[in-house]
């Protein structure tokens, strides 16, 4: 190993964990005159079109308040209460409560803390809201880990283009190679995106779910947990 490449959401903190207690808690706290099922199921279906569209996807999460907040007035609307300023409060009032609950998972501080004395340089690609980003990395002091940290909101590009991990091998000095990984929870922007790059990937399956079927992406070595990393990158 000459390097690693590491996803932050849902690779080392758990980002989706604890969502939906903290949507339906936002919605009681601010919609609670409305039929709290119905507004639960209708934001449920707004979301899951919002973020199905890639270039929606790719545009609007490098600004998750806007995000949230869109995402809750088309729910608001199709429950027939539509209310800007409603939708923004509680949107806010979730983006507090997640923010409150995440967490690294258990192993995170430990396997990077492993890494580090190898004396392997690390760097941090995440995709997403610089300023959400930025806040999570130092609320649970992840900066003195890396040799470098690479966010999409900072950079302008994000996570599968090819010109991000060129930039994250750049700054660590190395050349993409077998012995270079990138570690990540998602298929494309994680797995296949990186081994076009040329390097190899680790894809963190923490449900056992395995691959889809299907799956146009092959992960080189597939990961339960963050502690299986480094007898997992070993061998070829």
């Amino acid at each position: 190993m000459k390097a690693v490449l590491l996803d932050l959401d849902d690779t080392l903190l758990d980002y989706s964990g604890g969502a939906e207690q903290c949507w339906a808690q936002a919605c009681a706290a601010g919609a609670s005159a409305l039929d709290q099922t119905l507004l639960l199921a209708e934001l449920g279906t707004v979301r899951r079109w919002f973020w199905s569209d890639p270039e929606r996807h790719r545009r609007e999460r490098i600004d998750m308040m806007r995000a949230w907040t869109t995402i809750v007035a088309h729910a608001l609307e199709r429950c027939g209460a539509a209310d800007p300023g409603r939708a923004a409060a509680v949107a806010e009032d979730f983006a507090t409560r997640r923010r409150a609950i995440m967490t690294l998972f258990p192993e995170a501080h430990d396997v990077l803390r492993a890494l580090r004395a190898r004396g392997l340089p690390l760097a941090l690609v995440t995709n997403g809201d610089a300023r959400e980003q930025r806040a999570k990395i130092e609320r649970h002091a992840l900066a003195p880990f890396f040799d470098a940290i690479l966010i999409e909101g900072e950079m302008g590009v994000g996570k599968p283009e090819a010109v991000v991990y060129r930039r994250a091998l750049d700054a660590l000095g190395v050349q993409a190679g077998p012995e270079v990984w990138m570690v990540g929870d998602h298929l494309e922007f994680d797995v296949a995106g990186s081994q076009r790059a040329g390097l190899r990937a680790a894809w963190i399956d923490r449900l056992g779910a395995g691959l889809p079927p299907g799956s146009a992406a092959q992960p080189d070595r597939i990961l339960r947990t963050l502690d299986q990393l480094t007898r997992a990158t070993v061998a070829p």
